[in-house]
């Protein structure tokens, strides 16, 4: 069971050692899935995703899903989503009878009616795109294709652009079953607004959290970055205040990754406004330091949540999990992922959907699922799948509970990577004994590159640069 960090000494102390950060500033995944994206192979479609799930039994455990609603009416220049910047409020009827198409073809393959969801998502692109009439007509499509739970542990989340909503739309939201809401802040200074293109006031954002407290959502989250244009530790220190008087309940501060030869929009941004890499370290310092001073806890990776949210209190009790949502609580082992983009995830199977909006018309107008590329897992990738998820979650890992239940030896099948591991517990990040591997407090900023040590794939990729991924702080 992992431990929960009160105190900011030693995360700030090891993010101040330059020899350290300059040896553990790499590219690596973030691990929202094992394998990553990056192993899911093209020519992979709805058949092969069908068959590997398919049991012919009706299962009854509780499902999960995520819908994918791809469109902004403005173009935010950071921005590395999915998305379908318009102004044209009629796009949004043929997506919806293309979710519909989708929901209905799944639920007749895969006898999906009677599992309770337990947990929904719509994310974005900017999901209040749409209007009341429009997500209300969503939320009674996904009603009749699945079995939405009615309960009050229920998860259903949504994520806000605060500058699309107001006190009604809120209140539809709560009529519709949402209980939760994740912000989209990025930063409250104004000359990084500027710079990235989303101007969203202080005032604005802190009166619509005053309504989404009133109408009694379960949980409030805040999306940030850090290591944007314009940004320093004057103007963060600024934005950290704010937040932290906002109090949400949970906050995810991501790490800005500039790749404008992916992501077009970044083109915008002009690379000599950037933050150094010694400047970014120097804002996750002071990111950690802040919000631990002031109360939360730090799960880990980037996100930083209160004592008693659900997702705290789900690490100190061993079943924290994550996901291509990020840190969640496991109430659903399989995820459905709906519309452009999105991705499912069955057991040993992973299944993303196109990305290319025409396409997934043109597959659902054929009666196909939009499904592009995905993979099925060996028996090995589930072995490391489960080691990269306690360690991302639990910060701690039971060698003898994982050769019990996989009859390994660890120490020996693990030979390369516990070799690897040497060197970062010689750093202080890590203890390895005989029954176990434990995390240290100053270890938690380097969780993605302790879990690399057990990839299989990620070396071949950062050696031939055949896939980008971002830093690891």
């Amino acid at each position: 069971m992992a431990s929960t960090v009160t105190s900011s000494g030693f995360i700030t102390s090891v993010l101040h050692e330059c020899a350290l950060l300059q040896k553990y500033d790499v590219s690596g995944p973030r691990y929202t899935s094992y394998p990553t994206a990056a192993q899911f192979a093209s020519g992979f479609d709805g058949s092969d995703f069908l068959n590997a799930v398919y049991t012919g039994v009706e299962v009854i455990a509780p499902l999960s899903l995520y819908i994918h609603l791809p469109f902004c009416e403005n173009i935010c220049y950071y921005c590395a989503c999915n998305k379908v910047v318009t102004r044209d409020r009629s796009v949004v009827r043929q997506y919806l009878d293309h979710l519909h198409h989708e929901m209905a073809l799944l639920r007749l393959q895969l006898k999906l009616s009677h599992r309770p969801v337990t947990q929904l998502h719509w994310g974005g692109g900017t999901p209040t795109f749409l209007d009341a009439a429009e997500m209300t007509e969503l939320m009674h499509l996904t009603a009749q294709h699945f079995n939405l739970s009615r309960d009050n542990s229920r998860d259903y989340a949504i994520e806000i652009d605060p500058r699309t909503v107001d006190r009604e739309k809120i209140d539809l939201l709560r009529g519709l079953g949402f209980n939760r809401i994740s912000l989209g802040i990025q930063d409250f200074d104004p000359g990084v607004q500027q710079a990235i293109n989303r101007i969203q006031t202080v005032e604005m954002v802190s009166a619509l959290v005053d309504y989404i407290r009133e109408r009694s959502f379960h949980s409030l989250n805040f999306d940030l970055i850090y290591g944007l244009p314009r940004q320093d530790e004057a103007t963060l220190a600024k934005t950290l205040d704010v937040v932290i008087g906002l109090s949400p309940d949970r906050i995810s501060y991501y790490n800005y990754a500039h790749l404008p030869e992916r992501f077009l929009p970044q083109r915008a941004i002009d690379r000599l406004t950037l933050p150094t890499a010694e400047q970014k370290i120097r804002m996750l310092s002071l990111i950690t330091e802040k919000l631990v001073a002031a109360g939360y806890v730090y799960i880990g990776m980037d996100h930083f949540v209160k004592p008693d949210d659900s997702l705290a209190v789900a690490q100190r009790e061993g079943h924290l999990a994550r996901n291509f949502q990020g840190y969640t609580i496991a109430k659903a082992q399989d995820l459905i992922g709906l519309g452009v983009s999105s991705i499912s995830s069955f057991d040993r199977v992973y299944a993303q959907n196109t990305t290319d909006l025409d396409a997934y018309y043109k597959a659902l107008d054929e009666n196909h699922l939009p499904v592009a590329k995905g993979v099925v897992l060996t028996d090995e990738d589930v072995l490391r799948r489960e080691i990269i998820q306690e360690l991302l979650c639990q910060r701690h890992l039971d060698i003898a509970s994982l050769q019990r239940k996989y009859n390994i030896d660890f120490m020996t099948h693990f030979s390369e990577a516990i070799a690897a591991l040497r060197g970062m517990e010689a750093d202080g990040l890590l203890v390895i004994a005989p029954e176990a591997i434990l995390v240290n407090e100053n270890g938690y900023p380097f969780l993605r590159n302790i879990c690399m040590a057990f990839d299989e794939y990620v070396k071949g990729h950062l050696q031939s640069q055949t896939v980008r991924y971002s830093k690891t702080l």
